[in-house]
Protein backbone atom coordinates (compact mmCIF):
# COMPACT_ATOMS: atom_id res chain seq x y z
CA UNK A 1 0.00 0.00 0.00
CA UNK A 2 2.57 2.12 0.60
CA UNK A 3 4.14 2.20 -3.29
CA UNK A 4 0.82 2.45 -4.16
CA UNK A 5 0.77 5.81 -2.25
CA UNK A 6 3.62 7.15 -3.42
CA UNK A 7 3.27 5.88 -6.93
CA UNK A 8 -0.25 7.81 -6.89
CA UNK A 9 1.46 10.94 -5.64
CA UNK A 10 3.96 10.86 -8.84
CA UNK A 11 1.25 10.60 -11.30
CA UNK A 12 -0.83 13.75 -12.08
CA UNK A 13 -3.10 13.02 -15.06
CA UNK A 14 -7.03 13.80 -15.74
CA UNK A 15 -7.13 9.69 -17.26
CA UNK A 16 -5.33 8.46 -13.75
CA UNK A 17 -7.58 8.22 -11.15
CA UNK A 18 -6.46 10.88 -8.23
CA UNK A 19 -5.94 9.73 -4.36
CA UNK A 20 -7.76 12.28 -2.66
CA UNK A 21 -6.99 11.22 0.97
CA UNK A 22 -6.43 7.89 3.51
CA UNK A 23 -8.62 6.81 6.15
CA UNK A 24 -8.15 5.54 9.56
CA UNK A 25 -11.11 3.50 10.95
CA UNK A 26 -12.48 4.37 14.36
CA UNK A 27 -12.82 0.82 15.22
CA UNK A 28 -8.89 -0.36 14.45
CA UNK A 29 -6.24 1.59 14.63
CA UNK A 30 -4.88 -1.07 11.97
CA UNK A 31 -7.29 -0.88 9.43
CA UNK A 32 -6.27 2.03 6.74
CA UNK A 33 -8.17 3.10 3.87
CA UNK A 34 -7.40 4.71 0.75
CA UNK A 35 -9.65 7.52 -0.67
CA UNK A 36 -10.54 8.15 -4.21
CA UNK A 37 -12.67 10.03 -6.78
CA UNK A 38 -16.07 9.02 -7.55
CA UNK A 39 -16.33 7.47 -10.95
CA UNK A 40 -19.77 5.62 -11.74
CA UNK A 41 -18.58 3.14 -14.25
CA UNK A 42 -15.92 0.74 -15.12
CA UNK A 43 -15.57 -0.25 -18.54
CA UNK A 44 -16.11 -4.64 -17.63
CA UNK A 45 -19.73 -3.66 -16.40
CA UNK A 46 -20.69 -1.28 -19.18
CA UNK A 47 -19.25 -4.26 -21.44
CA UNK A 48 -21.26 -6.73 -19.70
CA UNK A 49 -24.49 -5.03 -20.05
CA UNK A 50 -26.35 -6.08 -23.40
CA UNK A 51 -27.91 -3.34 -24.15
CA UNK A 52 -24.78 -1.42 -24.76
CA UNK A 53 -22.81 -1.51 -27.40
CA UNK A 54 -20.07 0.98 -28.15
CA UNK A 55 -19.42 2.79 -31.43
CA UNK A 56 -16.46 3.00 -33.27
CA UNK A 57 -16.34 6.90 -32.00
CA UNK A 58 -16.62 5.52 -28.47
CA UNK A 59 -13.97 2.91 -28.71
CA UNK A 60 -11.22 5.48 -30.12
CA UNK A 61 -12.23 8.24 -27.55
CA UNK A 62 -12.32 5.30 -24.46
CA UNK A 63 -8.60 3.98 -26.23
CA UNK A 64 -7.18 7.37 -26.74
CA UNK A 65 -7.77 7.96 -23.37
CA UNK A 66 -6.55 4.92 -21.70
CA UNK A 67 -3.38 5.11 -24.32
CA UNK A 68 -3.10 8.69 -22.85
CA UNK A 69 -2.73 7.60 -19.12
CA UNK A 70 -0.05 4.99 -19.68
CA UNK A 71 1.99 7.06 -21.97
CA UNK A 72 1.89 9.22 -18.98
CA UNK A 73 2.66 6.78 -16.43
CA UNK A 74 5.53 4.72 -18.87
CA UNK A 75 7.05 8.74 -18.82
CA UNK A 76 7.21 8.74 -15.69
CA UNK A 77 8.76 5.43 -14.75
CA UNK A 78 6.09 3.55 -14.07
CA UNK A 79 4.29 0.42 -14.75
CA UNK A 80 0.74 -0.78 -14.11
CA UNK A 81 0.73 -3.98 -14.30
CA UNK A 82 -2.69 -4.95 -14.58
CA UNK A 83 -4.87 -3.34 -17.05
CA UNK A 84 -8.38 -4.54 -17.32
CA UNK A 85 -11.71 -3.60 -17.58
CA UNK A 86 -12.26 -3.61 -14.34
CA UNK A 87 -9.48 -1.48 -13.54
CA UNK A 88 -10.53 1.39 -16.19
CA UNK A 89 -13.11 3.66 -14.42
CA UNK A 90 -15.76 6.17 -16.56
CA UNK A 91 -17.88 8.92 -14.99
CA UNK A 92 -20.97 10.12 -16.21
CA UNK A 93 -18.99 12.72 -18.85
CA UNK A 94 -17.09 10.08 -20.36
CA UNK A 95 -13.82 10.57 -18.72
CA UNK A 96 -11.80 7.53 -18.23
CA UNK A 97 -9.06 6.67 -15.30
CA UNK A 98 -7.22 4.02 -14.71
CA UNK A 99 -7.13 2.57 -11.42
CA UNK A 100 -6.55 0.15 -8.85
CA UNK A 101 -2.55 0.66 -8.93
CA UNK A 102 -2.08 -2.15 -6.58
CA UNK A 103 0.58 -4.16 -8.66
CA UNK A 104 2.42 -1.26 -10.28
CA UNK A 105 6.07 -0.68 -9.72
CA UNK A 106 8.36 1.91 -10.62
CA UNK A 107 11.15 0.82 -13.67
CA UNK A 108 13.76 2.30 -15.46
CA UNK A 109 12.58 2.83 -19.01
CA UNK A 110 15.71 2.94 -20.63
CA UNK A 111 17.62 0.52 -19.10
CA UNK A 112 18.15 -2.90 -20.82
CA UNK A 113 19.64 -4.39 -17.61
CA UNK A 114 16.75 -3.57 -15.09
CA UNK A 115 16.25 -5.12 -12.29
CA UNK A 116 14.23 -8.34 -11.83
CA UNK A 117 10.67 -8.15 -11.19
CA UNK A 118 8.21 -10.77 -10.36
CA UNK A 119 6.04 -12.48 -13.28
CA UNK A 120 2.77 -13.15 -10.94
CA UNK A 121 1.46 -10.24 -12.29
CA UNK A 122 -1.58 -8.88 -14.89
CA UNK A 123 -5.10 -10.71 -15.16
CA UNK A 124 -4.65 -13.91 -16.73
CA UNK A 125 -6.70 -13.18 -20.23
CA UNK A 126 -4.43 -9.51 -20.30
CA UNK A 127 -1.22 -11.39 -19.65
CA UNK A 128 1.32 -11.37 -21.97
CA UNK A 129 3.58 -14.36 -23.09
CA UNK A 130 6.73 -13.07 -22.01
CA UNK A 131 5.37 -13.23 -18.64
CA UNK A 132 3.60 -16.48 -19.25
CA UNK A 133 7.61 -18.11 -19.81
CA UNK A 134 8.59 -16.46 -16.89
CA UNK A 135 10.59 -13.42 -17.57
CA UNK A 136 11.85 -11.11 -14.80
CA UNK A 137 13.41 -8.32 -17.21
CA UNK A 138 10.51 -6.59 -18.77
CA UNK A 139 9.04 -2.68 -19.40
CA UNK A 140 6.12 -1.07 -20.52
CA UNK A 141 5.79 -3.73 -23.18
CA UNK A 142 3.29 -5.90 -20.61
CA UNK A 143 0.81 -2.47 -20.57
CA UNK A 144 0.53 -2.37 -24.09
CA UNK A 145 -0.36 -6.06 -24.38
CA UNK A 146 -3.44 -5.65 -22.29
CA UNK A 147 -4.01 -2.41 -24.03
CA UNK A 148 -4.12 -4.34 -27.23
CA UNK A 149 -6.60 -7.04 -25.70
CA UNK A 150 -8.61 -4.24 -24.41
CA UNK A 151 -9.07 -2.83 -27.63
CA UNK A 152 -9.76 -6.10 -29.58
CA UNK A 153 -12.61 -6.90 -26.45
CA UNK A 154 -14.52 -3.59 -27.48
CA UNK A 155 -14.71 -4.12 -30.90
CA UNK A 156 -15.73 -7.62 -30.48
CA UNK A 157 -17.87 -7.14 -27.18
CA UNK A 158 -16.14 -9.98 -25.73
CA UNK A 159 -12.99 -11.05 -24.44
CA UNK A 160 -10.73 -12.54 -26.73
CA UNK A 161 -8.52 -14.66 -25.06
CA UNK A 162 -10.42 -16.25 -22.03
CA UNK A 163 -7.91 -18.33 -20.84
CA UNK A 164 -8.73 -21.10 -18.33
CA UNK A 165 -5.03 -21.53 -16.78
CA UNK A 166 -1.79 -20.32 -17.86
CA UNK A 167 -0.73 -23.14 -19.94
CA UNK A 168 -3.98 -22.92 -21.89
CA UNK A 169 -3.85 -19.31 -21.98
CA UNK A 170 -0.17 -19.56 -23.57
CA UNK A 171 -2.29 -21.97 -26.00
CA UNK A 172 -5.17 -19.40 -26.65
CA UNK A 173 -2.16 -16.90 -27.63
CA UNK A 174 -0.45 -19.50 -30.03
CA UNK A 175 -4.15 -20.09 -31.84
CA UNK A 176 -4.31 -16.65 -32.09
CA UNK A 177 -1.08 -14.68 -32.74
CA UNK A 178 0.98 -17.88 -34.19
CA UNK A 179 3.68 -19.90 -33.08
CA UNK A 180 6.40 -17.55 -32.17
CA UNK A 181 9.67 -18.29 -34.61
CA UNK A 182 12.70 -19.82 -33.48
CA UNK A 183 14.76 -16.58 -33.88
CA UNK A 184 12.31 -15.26 -31.00
CA UNK A 185 12.90 -18.75 -29.00
CA UNK A 186 16.77 -18.63 -28.94
CA UNK A 187 16.75 -14.33 -28.28
CA UNK A 188 14.16 -14.38 -25.79
CA UNK A 189 15.66 -15.52 -22.14
CA UNK A 190 12.97 -17.14 -20.66
CA UNK A 191 12.82 -19.05 -17.67
CA UNK A 192 10.07 -21.60 -18.79
CA UNK A 193 11.08 -21.92 -22.54
CA UNK A 194 11.89 -25.58 -21.92
CA UNK A 195 8.26 -26.39 -20.20
CA UNK A 196 5.07 -24.58 -22.21
CA UNK A 197 6.47 -23.63 -25.47
CA UNK A 198 5.99 -26.50 -27.73
CA UNK A 199 2.47 -26.63 -29.54
CA UNK A 200 2.39 -29.78 -31.08
CA UNK A 201 0.89 -28.84 -34.51
CA UNK A 202 2.63 -24.81 -35.78
CA UNK A 203 -0.22 -22.17 -35.83
CA UNK A 204 -0.15 -18.97 -38.15
CA UNK A 205 -1.04 -15.73 -37.29
CA UNK A 206 -4.64 -15.33 -37.46
CA UNK A 207 -5.10 -11.66 -36.23
CA UNK A 208 -6.36 -10.71 -39.60
CA UNK A 209 -8.95 -13.57 -40.32
CA UNK A 210 -10.16 -13.81 -36.82
CA UNK A 211 -10.90 -10.16 -36.90
CA UNK A 212 -12.03 -9.52 -40.15
CA UNK A 213 -15.00 -7.63 -39.23
CA UNK A 214 -12.99 -5.12 -36.91
CA UNK A 215 -12.23 -1.57 -38.82
CA UNK A 216 -9.63 -1.87 -40.74
CA UNK A 217 -7.76 0.89 -39.08
CA UNK A 218 -7.83 -0.86 -36.28
CA UNK A 219 -5.98 -4.44 -37.65
CA UNK A 220 -2.45 -2.70 -37.81
CA UNK A 221 -2.37 -1.34 -34.23
CA UNK A 222 -3.99 -4.31 -32.78
CA UNK A 223 -1.14 -6.79 -34.47
CA UNK A 224 1.38 -4.01 -32.72
CA UNK A 225 0.10 -4.45 -29.47
CA UNK A 226 0.01 -7.95 -29.59
CA UNK A 227 3.54 -8.67 -31.06
CA UNK A 228 5.56 -11.47 -29.22
CA UNK A 229 8.32 -9.14 -29.26
CA UNK A 230 8.14 -6.39 -26.57
CA UNK A 231 9.96 -4.08 -28.33
CA UNK A 232 7.66 -4.36 -32.01
CA UNK A 233 5.09 -3.34 -29.44
CA UNK A 234 6.54 0.74 -29.47
CA UNK A 235 5.10 2.69 -27.11
CA UNK A 236 1.59 3.89 -26.03
CA UNK A 237 3.04 7.07 -28.04
CA UNK A 238 3.39 5.41 -31.05
CA UNK A 239 -0.71 4.02 -30.34
CA UNK A 240 -1.67 7.06 -30.15
CA UNK A 241 -0.29 8.52 -33.56
CA UNK A 242 -1.51 5.26 -35.27
CA UNK A 243 -4.15 5.14 -38.34
CA UNK A 244 -6.14 4.33 -35.96
CA UNK A 245 -6.82 7.63 -34.18
CA UNK A 246 -6.47 9.19 -37.50
CA UNK A 247 -9.58 7.96 -39.85
CA UNK A 248 -12.90 8.94 -39.72
CA UNK A 249 -14.83 7.85 -37.79
CA UNK A 250 -13.19 10.01 -35.31
CA UNK A 251 -12.96 9.89 -31.63
CA UNK A 252 -16.36 11.50 -30.28
CA UNK A 253 -16.93 14.40 -28.26
CA UNK A 254 -17.65 14.18 -24.66
CA UNK A 255 -20.75 15.42 -24.95
CA UNK A 256 -22.23 13.18 -27.71
CA UNK A 257 -21.77 10.03 -25.43
CA UNK A 258 -24.81 8.33 -24.45
CA UNK A 259 -25.49 8.46 -20.39
CA UNK A 260 -25.74 5.02 -18.67
CA UNK A 261 -26.74 3.96 -15.12
CA UNK A 262 -24.14 3.04 -12.60
CA UNK A 263 -22.79 -0.35 -13.84
CA UNK A 264 -19.69 -2.37 -12.37
CA UNK A 265 -17.58 -5.83 -13.12
CA UNK A 266 -19.12 -6.68 -9.74
CA UNK A 267 -22.38 -6.46 -10.67
CA UNK A 268 -22.42 -8.17 -13.68
CA UNK A 269 -21.06 -11.24 -12.09
CA UNK A 270 -24.00 -10.60 -9.32
CA UNK A 271 -26.53 -10.42 -12.15
CA UNK A 272 -24.73 -13.76 -13.49
CA UNK A 273 -24.90 -15.59 -10.48
CA UNK A 274 -28.29 -14.70 -9.91
CA UNK A 275 -29.37 -15.72 -13.35
CA UNK A 276 -27.37 -19.06 -13.34
CA UNK A 277 -29.30 -19.76 -9.81
CA UNK A 278 -32.54 -18.77 -11.18
CA UNK A 279 -32.16 -21.11 -14.10
CA UNK A 280 -30.76 -23.84 -11.54
CA UNK A 281 -34.49 -23.77 -10.02
CA UNK A 282 -36.28 -23.67 -13.32
CA UNK A 283 -37.19 -20.35 -13.63
CA UNK A 284 -36.05 -19.34 -17.05
CA UNK A 285 -38.14 -16.37 -17.20
CA UNK A 286 -36.69 -14.84 -14.08
CA UNK A 287 -33.16 -15.77 -14.62
CA UNK A 288 -33.47 -13.75 -17.77
CA UNK A 289 -34.76 -10.48 -16.09
CA UNK A 290 -32.18 -10.88 -13.71
CA UNK A 291 -29.61 -10.75 -16.41
CA UNK A 292 -30.75 -7.74 -18.14
CA UNK A 293 -31.56 -5.89 -14.80
CA UNK A 294 -29.37 -3.04 -13.98
CA UNK A 295 -28.41 -2.08 -10.65
CA UNK A 296 -28.13 1.23 -8.91
CA UNK A 297 -25.57 2.32 -5.99
CA UNK A 298 -26.09 4.69 -3.42
CA UNK A 299 -23.03 6.11 -1.78
CA UNK A 300 -22.82 6.00 2.23
CA UNK A 301 -20.75 8.47 4.40
CA UNK A 302 -17.43 6.82 5.92
CA UNK A 303 -17.64 7.00 9.43
CA UNK A 304 -14.10 7.68 9.80
CA UNK A 305 -11.44 10.51 10.62
CA UNK A 306 -9.30 11.84 7.18
CA UNK A 307 -5.72 12.93 8.69
CA UNK A 308 -3.50 14.61 6.38
CA UNK A 309 -2.44 13.11 3.42
CA UNK A 310 1.36 14.30 3.33
CA UNK A 311 1.39 13.45 7.36
CA UNK A 312 0.13 9.85 6.83
CA UNK A 313 2.81 9.36 3.54
CA UNK A 314 5.54 9.99 6.51
CA UNK A 315 4.47 7.75 8.72
CA UNK A 316 3.96 5.15 6.08
CA UNK A 317 7.32 5.80 4.28
CA UNK A 318 9.72 7.46 6.73
CA UNK A 319 12.79 9.08 5.07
Amino acid sequence: MAREIVILRKLDHPNVIKLEGLIMSRMSACSLYLVFEYMEHDLAGLAAMPEIKFTEAQIKYYMHQLLSALEHCHRRGVLHRDIKGANILIDNRGVLKIADFGMATFFDRWSKQRRPMTNMVVTLWYRPPELLLGATNYGEGVDLWSAGCILAELLARKPILPGKTELNQLHKIYKLCGTPSDEYWKSAKLQYVNRYYRWPVPCERRIRTEFKDFPASSLPLIETLLAYDPEERQTATAALSSEFFMTAPFACEPCGLPQYPPAKQIDAERRYHEAAQLRLNGRVELADAAAKKTCTFRRTPASASMPDLDQMVKILIPD
